[in-house]
């Protein structure tokens, strides 16, 4: 990025900043992904050699440091005291985006995505204590896109994760969702109650899992945040 030939604060921070990509490159570091591979799973449109370029200006601007990686193992980025301070200005983004855009669109739906994310925001306290294996299988997949339409979520106290292969074991909750549905879901625009009465999400399985099922579910960091009233909404307000 060209420099702003400025010495405003604001414009110096944004040459760090406003990079393509670099927003959510710090949102995956965040969220707690700390491999390249873990990053670049929830960013599949950043070509790998842009990612790697980019942790590298992050790394040299002080935003994060990279751990040299023992024999084996792969190399982690973590935020220094500089880019953890990025974080008012992840939120502020994340906020106002969920408050003002329209974000559920044919062009944004990523089932991946949406995935990784359910995954990082289980209620593992909430679980039982054996393992919970849930099959998601989504309906309303854009054609001509590269994209899971089908995957395995393990639930254990200690941790969850994602499988696109069948694991092997005896499935406890079968998902058959609508992709654009699960994802406002997640995003809090429709309750889950809802969309199973409209049947846009159907749940089968171990009667009490698929009862507890819902609860598990955290939801976006973002879901809870207030929306504009609709204009028929505010006319209500003032009448």
């Amino acid at each position: 990025m060209a420099s702003f030939g400025q010495f405003c604060p604001v414009a110096v921070a944004s040459e760090i900043f406003a990079e393509r990509w670099t927003p959510i490159i710090l949102r995956e570091l965040f969220s707690g992904s700390h491999r390249f591979n873990e990053i670049h799973r929830c960013i599949p449109l950043i070509s790998r050699p842009l990612l790697a370029r980019r942790l590298r200006d992050l790394e040299a601007a002080g935003v994060i440091q990279s751990t040299p990686s023992p024999k084996g193992k792969p190399r982690e980025y973590h935020l220094t005291d500089s880019g953890r301070e990025f974080r008012a200005a992840i939120d502020a983004l994340g906020t106002w985006g969920q408050r003002w855009t329209v974000r559920v669109q044919r062009d944004n739906l990523d089932s991946g995505l949406l995935m990784w994310n359910v995954r990082r925001r289980i209620a593992l306290d909430r679980l039982p204590e054996r393992r919970v294996l849930v099959r998601f299988e989504f309906r309303g997949v854009p054609a001509g896109r590269s994209m899971l339409k089908k995957c395995w979520l393990i639930l254990e106290r200690s941790g969850c994760d994602v499988c696109l292969s069948d694991p092997g074991h005896e499935v406890d909750v079968w998902v058959d969702a609508d992709l654009a549905s699960m994802t406002k879901v997640w995003l809090g625009d429709l309750s889950f109650a809802e969309a199973v009465r409209e049947k846009k999400i159907r749940l089968a399985g171990t009667p009490a899992l698929v009862r507890e099922f819902p609860a598990w579910l955290l939801l976006s960091h973002f879901s809870a945040v207030p929306r504009p009233p609709q204009k028929g909404e505010l006319h209500e307000r003032t009448s």
